[in-house]
């Protein structure tokens, strides 16, 4: 606001230059962890799950300020939740300022309603497209989130008897001075009128139908099993999950333990993140990555930068979204350079005397009892003509097998 009010132009972009290189530092720090934790945690089904519920909650680092607020978003509306109930999942997201300003709802007030929020928590977060609501149901939750914002200095000044109403949680602020507190129908059903627990009530409604138990099972199937997964298994986990009221933990208990999983598996194409990840993990196990830049431009050239989706419906989890050739030619660049040295990973970011970082040795006891079993004959005879280390990295690590996962 300080700065919007200066009336030179030249002193307002000067002031905004650190500002927006704040903003751009922050973002970057809230990638680099992101990556750190994808490659060096031991939980990785949890490092799995924070990145499948990063992409279904999606918001995107561009719009407003949000780049100041993604690394809270990941660390503290998902990350604690990932193997939780997905009803803590959804109050955790609607309630943060990244949300709250990626969708709009920030402006969403009694007489000026914002539906876009309301359309994509139904249609993208809980129900899916075909969960059989309607625009009227749309209207009446964008109503129900009225008054739901980001907090700014001093609490309103409010009428006395909307005082028990106001609430405060972080920075998300419920204002009863803009909510619509008229009746309202949310799936054939009556709302109470009673501020933010009308709120949680739509919330409760949305989760528990059998609509979105099938929803967001399917999605965890298409993520760990398949393209288009077995109907049968969506039928069970959906089932697990309706049963457990969104037990995240559960549905993926059955999912692992299913016989469609274990016949899944080698099967199932890696986005760039898996890819990515998954690749330096195989080369350098352990090994104290001091330099993400790299991390971060490669999932950039390969089009899923992190916290970069501008659409919330976020990345796409099926092979078709990602097998483009040229895709392929840039994850063979990738390879490349994972394979002939680390890229400057182990490099300190801020310019300090660099050391040599050798190449990774892939031809271990972990490529010949777990990888070399999976190869194909046509990898195993590119991999014997070889000419070097660095190749033979570069060949294993571009192969077809380990783009899949």
């Amino acid at each position: 606001k300080r700065i919007n009010g200066l009336a030179d132009p030249a002193a307002k972009e000067a002031a905004r230059k650190p500002l927006n290189d704040r903003g751009n530092r922050l973002a970057y720090e809230a990638a680099r962890r992101l990556l750190l934790e994808a490659v060096y945690s031991r939980d990785q089904l949890r490092e799995q799950m924070v990145w499948f519920w990063l992409n279904h909650f999606s918001v995107f680092q561009g719009k407003a300020n949000l780049r100041w607020l993604v690394a809270d978003y990941e660390a503290r509306a998902i990350r604690p939740r990932v193997l939780g109930h997905f009803r803590d999942l959804v109050m955790a997201t609607l309630a943060h300022p990244a949300m709250l300003q990626y969708l709009d709802n920030a402006q969403n007030a009694a007489g000026h309603v914002n539906e876009n929020y309301a359309r994509e928590l139904m249609e993208l977060h809980t129900l899916g497209v075909t969960g059989g609501y309607t625009q009227k149901d749309v209207q009446e939750l964008a109503r129900v989130l009225t008054g739901v914002g980001v907090a700014g200095g001093a609490p309103p000044h409010l009428k006395r008897e909307l005082e028990g109403f106001y609430r405060r949680d972080g920075a998300m602020e419920f204002n009863p001075a803009r909510h619509d507190f008229g009746a309202k129908t949310l799936l054939g059903q009556p709302i109470t009128a009673q501020g933010y627990a009308e709120i949680e009530q739509a919330v409760d409604r949305l989760v528990g139908t059998p609509a979105c138990a099938r929803f967001v099972s399917r999605k965890l199937a298409v993520y760990f099993v398949a393209d288009q997964p077995p109907e049968a298994l969506v039928n069970r986990l959906a089932t697990t999950f309706h049963r457990t009221g969104g037990d995240i933990a559960a549905v993926l208990r059955e999912l692992i333990r299913s016989p469609e999983f274990e016949a899944s598996l080698g099967t199932k194409f890696r986005d760039p993140f898996h890819f990515v990840v998954g690749s330096i993990r195989l080369a350098y196990d352990g090994r104290p990555i001091q330099n993400t830049h790299p991390l971060v431009n490669w999932l950039n050239s390969l089009g899923e930068p992190l916290f970069g989706h501008q659409t919330p419906e976020g990345y796409p989890l099926i092979e078709s979204g990602w097998a483009s050739s040229g895709q392929m030619s840039r994850r063979f660049e990738i390879a490349r350079a994972i394979g002939s040295g680390g890229a400057g990973l182990f490099e300190p970011e801020d310019g300090a005397a660099k050391t040599s970082t050798g190449f990774p040795r892939l031809s271990s006891r972990t490529y010949y009892e777990e990888l070399e079993p999976r190869l194909s004959a046509t990898t195993l005879a590119a991999l014997d003509q070889a000419t070097s280390q660095q190749e033979w990295n570069t060949l294993l690590l571009a192969s077809p097998e380990l783009n899949y996962r």
